[in-house]
């Protein structure tokens, strides 16, 4: 079996960390806790050797939370936090992070890019300036973003070459609403993935794909003009995979999103399946090495 790492995870306890934007009806197979637990469950028989969680709120406490359950969870080996990026003192508030228990396993700061309406965002000097701090710690910067902000993205990261960005959800491609077995109107965001994938600094996540198709109705052909343009237009060596669980559990249990990427994969080297399933999100996030168990199966 190909060893894997799960490059994009959340992980909460709902009395700590609220996660107001769950709708209990809609959303129910998510309105739920979340533990290192049931990620054991849900890993299970799938090759996952490592796991990045990431975080899901825009408060602090949660990365600090986070970091703790690392020290103690030998799967989690990287933690893609928050911190205010318009702060002045990004660099103070890194170190702080550092210092405290599970410090180590800080890999990257996220930016909830897609919660903010104001076209030039993207643009703020102080939101740059924190940024740069990010890099200047040696962390990743990840985005999660609307494809409607894509053009403005692109803009950033040919702007901010120290930067090294990591593209959440290839962002977020318009595959829901289409018949699915199309993959949907694409072409806007396929130019903008374009425009991204110019700049060498930009690795990106074949994540989250599910939920932004169908919940019900997605199929593996329906996304596979995504992941194949994003394979032209990155590469293998700048793309990882990522199961964006438990969100992804709206539409696909963790087995059948892994099974649904090895299918769409299959047609590649077996040094590029790697690239994707392990080597990207071990340099990007300077994750450990495999192991001699790992590399051995």
């Amino acid at each position: 079996m190909t060893q894997r790492i799960d490059a994009h995870h959340h992980l909460w306890v709902r009395s700590r960390t609220p996660q107001d934007w769950i709708d209990p009806v809609t959303m129910a197979a998510i309105d739920a806790d979340f533990t290192p637990d049931d990620l054991a469950e849900a890993l299970a028989g799938q090759g996952v050797t490592g796991t990045v969680v990431v975080q899901s709120v825009q408060v602090e406490a949660e990365t600090v939370d986070l970091l703790a359950l690392a020290a103690r969870t030998p799967v989690v080996q990287g933690v893609v936090g928050w911190v205010d990026l318009a702060d002045p003192d990004v660099a103070g508030a890194l170190a702080r992070l550092r210092s405290g228990p599970g410090g180590a396993h800080l890999v990257g700061v996220r930016s909830m890019v897609q919660a903010e309406h104001d076209p030039a965002y993207l643009d703020g000097a102080d939101l740059r300036r924190g940024m740069r701090a990010v890099a200047a710690a040696g962390l990743a910067l990840d985005l999660v973003t609307r494809h409607d902000q894509l053009p403005a993205v692109a803009r950033l990261v040919r702007e901010l070459p120290e930067v090294p960005f990591v593209l959440d959800h290839l962002g977020k491609p318009p595959l829901a609403g289409a018949d699915p077995t199309t993959g949907g109107d694409l072409a806007g965001w396929a130019a903008a993935i374009d425009a991204i994938a110019a700049s060498p600094n930009v690795t990106a996540k074949l994540s989250g794909l599910v939920t932004e198709a169908s919940w019900t109705a997605w199929t593996a052909e329906g996304l596979r003009p995504a992941v194949e343009h994003a394979v032209a237009a990155f590469g293998p060596e700048r793309l990882m995979f990522g199961s964006d669980w438990p969100v992804s559990l709206l539409a696909a249990r963790y087995d059948a999103w892994v099974e649904t990427l090895s299918s769409l994969l299959a047609g590649l080297s077996p040094a590029e399946q790697e690239a994707i399933w392990h080597g990207t999100a071990r340099r990007a996030y300077g994750l450990p090495a495999p192991t001699i168990e790992e590399e051995q199966g």
